[in-house]
């Protein structure tokens, strides 16, 4: 598999995309949190309905899973060495069955590595929004993003 085309150099302060849309059903929400976070309005239909939210609704691993499928969709070709932390994460609003989502990208900062010369610091801004335009998801990702001259 050949490595991302994009590089450090590539990318530009106030650049923004966007990924293609996705639609969660009851089903994947519920299947997802049985795994993973098994917690009664996320795992339990009938008991959901007694929630706060009145039915079953992702739960925030789910929602960051979601967030970095549709991340990949828009932002697959730079070349990442890793995400080393977020910031500023906030949940705003539930992720409800049949909602249709859609992740927003935008570069905030670029700074080259002092320590390492094949490398540099992206940090980007990135939300995850439903088809009534609420924030799902947002916070800010720190990611080591290779240099065009490390790439080999």
């Amino acid at each position: 598999m050949e490595r991302p085309p994009r590089k450090f150099e590539d990318l530009q302060v106030g650049e923004t995309r966007q990924s293609q849309t996705r639609t969660v059903t009851v089903d994947e929400i519920v299947r997802f949190a049985r795994e993973y976070d098994p917690q009664w309005f996320h795992s339990d239909p009938d008991a959901a309905r007694e929630s706060h939210f009145g039915e079953v609704v992702a739960s925030g691993v789910h929602v960051l899973a979601i967030w970095r499928q549709l991340d990949h969709t828009m932002n697959s070709d730079i070349d990442f060495v890793c995400g080393i932390g977020f910031d500023e994460f906030r949940l705003e609003h539930a992720l409800r069955p049949g909602d249709t989502v859609i992740a927003r990208s935008e570069v905030l900062e670029l700074k080259p590595s002092s320590s390492r010369n094949d490398r540099g610091t992206a940090i980007t801004q990135y939300f995850l929004t439903n088809q009534r335009g609420e924030t799902v998801l947002r916070f800010r990702s720190i990611n080591l993003v290779y240099r065009r001259h490390s790439a080999s």
